[in-house]
This record gives structure tokens, C-alpha cells and sequence, in this order.
């Protein structure tokens, strides 16, 4: 796909409607005949809600068309927004559905439309949002300040919620399946050690750790470094290697303080959670 570079999503939509979309109708055909979208920004969709939307629509009917895209020398239709109605409409047992046609547009188009529709939508995953915002980037070359501006947030939002594309592949796939909260997620990105990150990823699964316990764990990595000068000349790398196989062990952060003596000192174990501070404890009891 080239890129349009500068354009903005202003300048998009502009071209959109330029294009003939007065000419849009609302017609019903067989579900059969729309295929997938193969921009579609959003990567997980739950089975549960899927189930409960096909129930309201087996009572109440769509109340919403889809958006479709019909090239007049292609029999089917490519779906633009809407993919989870289309979804429970089928397990709603629908054959036929009611559609917005779109005509005359042009990939850049069908991918612009995809997006806006979708990442205005609340439901959509932080992960799923920031791909969709990075596809309008680097496809039309928008800028993180128009994209605030049309989906209504600060730039510094937009900008955050861009960040969770840093994270490692299992944890944005954490936050897409609902594993994990999108505030687990930004405060993992706190943890700058990817192993270490990780391994608290999977224990907030495990242990049922909430938000600010990840939070405090993070400022755990950053805590010591306005007085790193003096600590650093006594953390040796017999030190490091001992904090390291401590919290291999444990499952937490460790720090072995030497004291001023050779052969004294102590050690600081943090815990997270009563739950957190039980599963040390049983581990230091073994």
C-alpha cells in the first residue's frame, strides 16, 4: 500500500466523501457473500460477548448495518466495520443481514474508514487500538496530534497508548485476550528488564496481582538510583550474581545490602500483595 505522506486523517476523510459516498445505499444480502477485512484492527474477539450480541440480535434484530465495499467486478463484498455484527449475526443463524454499501474507494480508503470506525469504538483493547493508530502512521503518515485530535484524547494519550507496542509479544497478547488489564499493561512497560518483565507478567496471572502491586514493584528497579554512587561501590558482582539467584528463587525483586562491616549486612525482600508475602514465606520454609 503507498503511503500518503502529510495527509492527515482530515484530508482522508475529505477524499472519502469526494468520492461518491452520497451514492451509499442500505441493501440486505446473504452473509455468505462478505468476506473478511483484511485490515481489520481489531485481533480478539470474545466468544461470550459474541454469544450475548447474537442473542440480542436473535430478539431485537440488527440494529446497526454493517459497511461493505463492492468492486463491480467481483461477485462478493469486502467487509469495511462491523465485523463483530457479522460475526453474531451468523451465530445468530442470519442468512441474510442489512449492509451499508460503499463504492469507489481505493485500498488507502477502505483502510481509513476501517480504522476510524473501529478505534472510535470503547470496546476496542488498548493493544488493538495502538496497532490501529500505528497503521494510520505509518499508511497515511498522520500524525499522533491528529489522531488526538479525532478520536478526542490528549496527544499524550495517544502517545501512551502507542507505547504498549513496545511491550513483548505475550503480554500484548494478554491485554488482547482480556488476561490482563490495560493498567497492568502500562505498568509493566515500567520494567525495563524484558525477563523480569515477563516473569511478573505471568505471576499476575498466577497470583491475581493487582495494578499497584505491579506499580510498586516497577519503582522497586528505579528506587536506589539517586543513591546509586555510594551503593554501587559495594555491590560487587559476586553481589549481583547472589541477588540475581535470590530472586530466580523467590520470584521477587531481592536487594543484598552489605553493611560497613565485611561480614555483615542484610537483605531487602519485597512482596506485593498478603497473598505474595504467604508464597515467600512457604518458599523460605522449604
Amino acid at each position: 500500500m503507498r503511503k500518503a505522506l502529510g495527509r492527515g486523517i482530515d484530508s482522508l476523510i475529505t477524499r472519502i466523501h469526494d468520492n461518491d459516498i452520497s451514492g451509499d445505499m442500505v441493501q440486505r444480502i446473504p452473509v455468505g457473500m462478505i468476506r473478511p477485512n483484511r485490515y481489520q484492527p481489531r485481533r480478539n474477539f470474545d466468544e461470550a460477548a459474541l454469544a450475548e450480541l447474537a442473542d440480542s440480535i436473535k430478539e431485537r434484530g440488527l440494529l446497526q448495518p454493517i459497511s461493505v465495499w463492492k468492486d463491480i467486478s467481483e461477485d462478493d463484498y469486502e467487509l469495511i466495520a462491523g465485523e463483530r455484527r457479522l460475526r453474531a449475526a451468523k451465530l445468530a443463524g442470519l442468512t441474510e443481514i442489512d449492509v451499508i454499501v460503499k463504492k469507489n474507494l481505493d485500498d488507502e480508503q477502505k483502510l481509513g474508514l476501517s480504522l476510524m470506525e473501529n478505534i472510535q469504538r470503547e470496546d476496542l483493547n488498548a493493544v488493538d487500538t495502538a496497532l490501529a493508530y500505528r497503521q494510520l502512521m505509518d499508511g497515511f503518515g498522520v500524525s499522533q496530534a491528529d489522531i488526538a485530535k479525532r478520536v478526542g484524547k490528549s496527544r499524550g494519550a495517544v502517545s501512551n497508548t502507542l507505547r504498549l507496542l513496545e511491550l513483548d509479544e505475550d503480554i500484548r497478547h494478554g491485554v488482547q485476550s482480556g488476561a490482563i488489564s490495560e493498567g497492568h499493561a502500562r505498568a509493566l512497560i515500567s520494567i525495563p528488564d524484558s525477563a523480569r518483565r515477563r516473569e511478573f507478567y505471568r505471576r499476575i496471572m498466577t497470583d491475581k496481582l493487582s495494578v499497584r502491586d505491579v506499580e510498586s514493584f516497577a519503582k522497586g528497579f528505579h528506587a536506589d538510583k539517586p543513591r546509586a554512587p555510594r551503593a554501587a561501590s559495594r555491590r560487587t558482582p559476586e553481589v549481583a550474581e547472589l541477588e540475581s539467584s535470590l530472586e530466580k528463587t523467590l520470584g521477587t525483586k531481592v536487594e543484598v545490602c552489605p553493611g560497613p562491616g565485611p561480614q555483615n549486612g542484610k537483605i531487602i525482600i519485597q512482596y506485593f500483595s498478603l497473598d505474595d508475602l504467604d508464597r515467600v514465606i512457604q518458599i523460605l520454609k522449604r
